[in-house]
């Protein structure tokens, strides 16, 4: 199996990208903290997972135009998606569960809006494990929580007091995408791996989709599989959202990315940036070991995106080590530093020229 592995940081220079409401004790009422991992060390700020992916489906959905989104319905406490990976991106990429239970409202909206050809009614629960996995987004290091205090002021009386923490950090973040599991769909009946009920198996024939009877599975063409997988990586590179945005505005595309193609899922880059103070430093070591150690399961060149200007010192170390160290000497013509979105679209365009990663 060949898996797209990656990290990426982010320079997060005064922010509050996720918030976690109220703060117990504060001096206002209305005071705002900062989602945060308490250690003896000191406190590392964060971005739940489930906001990073947020980010990240929004990016898409705004910028990549041929991304198609899979509609998402509400009943009562409980929301959902069509759960149809054959017609939709998102439901194939990021994954999805649904049961029969939840859809009749649904079936009824549809009727409504004339969405009723584009329903796809299941008859049981279907569910997809996602091809692509995030971690959480962690500060690299321990920083210090900033409490701002401000006031409201442009109205008659006292102001109104507020107040809101923030911080300053790198976020380093893990990523890995299931190249063989991108654009296919498995019906074996196991949670997780029911993607597909006979409505969707129904689709997927009259569609000519190719059928692997030894995986219990069926296939998108290799063009449309890229294709998905091209439009997630345009939306990493460009990646934007974040709490706090009005008044910290914080850039959260990567700075730094190292990007593979792997065999298997174990994640190889896990640990090649350390603590600098509040800043990330290269550990060579750790980047030499990990290249070293993994060599014949790295199938694709590595490629580093790294912006100039971000930690300008410690991208010049790995552009001297590239020469002088015997480690990664040997990765001369194989590990490439650019910009990050130019790094993406290396990894997209060398997924084109090697389809066999796919299958």
């Amino acid at each position: 199996m060949s898996f797209v592995t990656g990290l990426i940081l982010i320079d997060a220079p005064a922010s509050a990208l996720n918030n976690l409401g109220n703060i117990p004790g504060s001096l206002t009422d209305n005071a705002v903290g900062v989602k945060a991992i308490s250690t003896r060390e000191g406190a590392y700020p964060y971005v739940s997972a489930q906001a990073f992916r947020y980010w990240l489906r929004e990016t898409i959905r705004e910028q990549v135009a041929e991304w198609q989104n899979s509609p998402v319905f509400r009943e009562k406490k409980i929301a959902y998606t069509d759960a149809n990976p054959i017609l939709y991106w998102d439901d194939d990429l990021f994954g999805y569960m649904r049961a029969p239970s939840k859809q009749t409202e649904a079936v009824q909206q549809r009727e409504q809006s004339g969405l009723v050809s584009n329903a796809t009614p299941t008859a049981e629960t279907v569910t997809r494990v996602s091809p692509f996995r995030v971690s959480t987004l962690v500060s690299v290091g321990p920083a210090r929580l900033i409490n701002d205090f401000g006031v409201m002021a442009r109205q008659e009386g006292d102001p109104v007091p507020h107040e809101h923490q923030f911080y300053r950090a790198t976020l380093q973040g893990l990523f890995s995408l299931d190249l063989n599991a991108a654009g296919t769909f498995t019906y074996a009946d196991r949670t997780g791996y029911l993607n597909l009920d006979e409505p969707r198996i129904r689709l997927a024939e009259q569609k000519q989709l190719q059928h692997l009877p030894a995986l219990k599975a069926y296939r998108l063409p290799t063009a449309e599989r890229l294709q998905r997988v091209r439009a997630l990586f345009s939306g990493l590179a460009a990646l934007s959202g974040g709490a706090k945005q009005t008044l910290h505005y914080t850039d959260v595309s990567p700075d730094v990315v190292f990007l593979a193609v792997t065999r298997g899922g174990n994640h190889i880059f896990g640990h090649i940036f350390a603590s600098q103070g509040e800043r990330a430093a290269l550990n060579l070591p750790a980047l030499e070991e990990a290249l070293t150690v993994h060599r014949e399961d790295i199938l694709s060149d590595v490629y580093v995106g790294w912006v100039q200007g971000f930690q300008d010192g410690e991208r010049s170390r790995l552009l001297d080590a590239l020469q002088n160290s015997p480690a990664l000497a040997a990765w001369q013509g194989r590990l490439h530093v650019d910009h990050p979105r130019r790094a993406f679209e290396a990894l997209s365009s060398a997924l084109e020229s090697h389809p066999e990663w796919l299958e």
